[in-house]
């Protein structure tokens, strides 16, 4: 008999298209999420620097698309406080839900509060919400399957289809709103997008079954008094430092990605060393080393989207379609019409392949190569003058970064549940985002660095960067494969 042919074990109780019920569910609510923070962060930007007669608060271009970046950063940072929750006080279930109705309290900030009042308000709620609900959804997801079962890059796949359609349709009706009624019914819309996500949960909740609804690792009542002072000192820190104008928001995409790097680095040391962790978990743990720091130079470069690519959509291309002029903020819609296209495919492709798919480290590595490719493709459109570059032009180019996005980002969510010791598994998931926040705040450091007089500069560089990084990691593949330990 060929040795290609791959047995798999059945999953156990009610399927869908050979999937746990539950994935139904979770495609679902990681949807209506994500169509509320995407609808909200593609027309984020414009807020903040348009002029105050154009509806925005009239900040500096630089320092608004910074901001952007540096919230994205705490969005992510903010997962491991979500990872921690769920893994000491309220396990992963009913942390997905308590973080929707967060997230739901920050966009009804942002639609009804004025100024930079609402927009602080409104961020720091949609950051700590989405922190909790992003890491413990996938977390979720990954216990749903067998721990060596080669269908879970499909079902992640799966999975990510249903961000992307979030992600797909939040800008489009945000930024009709915002274009025909105001930037406050844009915010709205987020937030009636999110109370909808929470009401499906709700009902179907019976399909994930008993899956995340332990707490794997309880918090002693002897802790809970000195934890309680540990982060009033902490919030206390945080307002002397602004009070001081150590941070700023000016330099608040800097400071963001030093401390991610920071809790990064105590995390994985955290995990290396903590006797909770088998060796051959902690094996896994170096092998996931390299794919981090593959990760935050990925989404470096991805989340501009949200940065520069925002302004470039603004000041230099041309969304006349038949006559009309489309919103700017659509452009954070192309690049998911692509994933949206490319997602089923994928995963069918995963899933017949099975064990006999490119390795992950190698995914990885193709991932970064594809996403440094695309921002080459850039550089020719340099020679377009003011606001007439082709939009048809991006919209092939937003195919690579589609592309490249399946290569990496479902499958590090997939890896990293199945790289994840027992008793860290929300907390390693968190850790995971903070790669995807480091690279996010970066988003927003490197897009001060953009000017339309130097694009070839500016896009050749980064795309250069990110090809070398991806081949380093192609190289590392051998090694990174071994300590992953027989995961594939």
């Amino acid at each position: 008999m060929s040795q290609d042919v791959v047995f798999e074990r059945p999953i156990a109780g009610r399927t869908l298209f050979g999937h746990p019920i539950g994935l139904a569910n979770l495609f679902g609510v990681e949807l209506w999420e994500r169509f509320s923070f995407y609808g909200m962060v593609s027309i984020l930007g414009y807020y903040l620097y348009y002029s105050v007669t154009d509806g925005g608060l009239g900040l500096p271009q630089s320092t608004a698309v910074g901001i952007v970046g540096a919230y994205g950063g705490l969005v992510y940072l903010s997962t491991v406080l979500g990872g921690w929750i769920a893994d000491r006080l309220l396990g992963m279930e009913r942390t997905v839900f308590y973080g929707g109705v967060v997230v739901m309290a920050g966009h009804i900030a942002l639609a009804l509060l004025p100024g930079l009042a609402g927009v602080g308000v409104g961020l720091v709620l949609v950051a700590l919400g989405s922190g909790a609900l992003k890491a413990n959804a996938s977390s979720l997801l990954g216990t749903l399957y067998p721990k060596d079962d080669a269908r879970i890059d499909g079902g992640f796949t799966l999975f990510y289809l249903g961000i992307n359609i979030g992600a797909f349709t939040g800008p489009l009706l945000t930024g009709l709103l915002q274009t025909h009624l105001g930037f406050h019914y844009g915010f709205g819309a987020a937030a009636i997008g999110m109370a909808l996500g929470l009401t499906q949960y709700v009902v179907f909740r019976s399909n994930l079954g008993a899956h995340g609804r332990e707490v794997p690792n309880p918090l002693p009542r002897k802790v809970i008094g000195p934890l309680a002072g540990a982060v009033a000192g902490l919030a206390v820190v945080v307002v002397i430092a602004w009070a001081t104008e150590l941070v700023t928001l000016d330099n608040l995409p800097d400071v963001t990605t030093g401390v991610i790097v920071v809790a990064a680095t105590i995390y994985f040391v955290i995990l290396l060393t903590s006797a909770k962790v088998e060796p051959i978990e902690r094996s896994r743990v170096r092998a996931f080393i390299p794919l981090f720091i593959a990760n935050a130079v990925f989404w470096s470069l991805f989340q501009q989207i949200f940065t520069v690519l925002s302004v470039y959509s603004d000041e230099r291309m041309d969304w006349s379609i038949f006559g009309w002029t489309a919103p700017s903020n659509w452009i954070s819609s192309v690049e998911p019409i692509w994933i949206i296209a490319l997602s089923p495919l994928f995963a069918l492709l995963w899933t017949r392949l099975g064990n006999r798919a490119p390795s992950t480290p190698r995914k990885f590595a193709l991932g970064v190569v594809g996403m440094g490719a695309a921002f080459l493709l850039f550089v020719p459109l340099a020679g377009f003058e003011g606001k007439t570059v082709p939009a048809l032009a991006v919209v092939v180019i937003m195919a690579l970064f589609a592309i490249s996005e399946l290569l990496l980002s479902p499958i590090g969510l997939a890896v990293t549940t199945q790289l994840a010791p027992e008793a860290f598994r929300a907390q390693m998931m968190a850790l995971y985002f903070f790669s995807v926040g480091i690279g996010t705040s970066m988003a927003g450091t490197l897009a001060r660095f953009y000017d339309p007089d130097h694009e070839v500069a500016y896009f050749g560089i980064t795309g250069l960067v990110a090809i070398l990084v991806g081949m380093i990691v192609a190289g590392l593949t051998p090694w990174v494969s071994r300590y992953m330990a027989g995961v594939h």
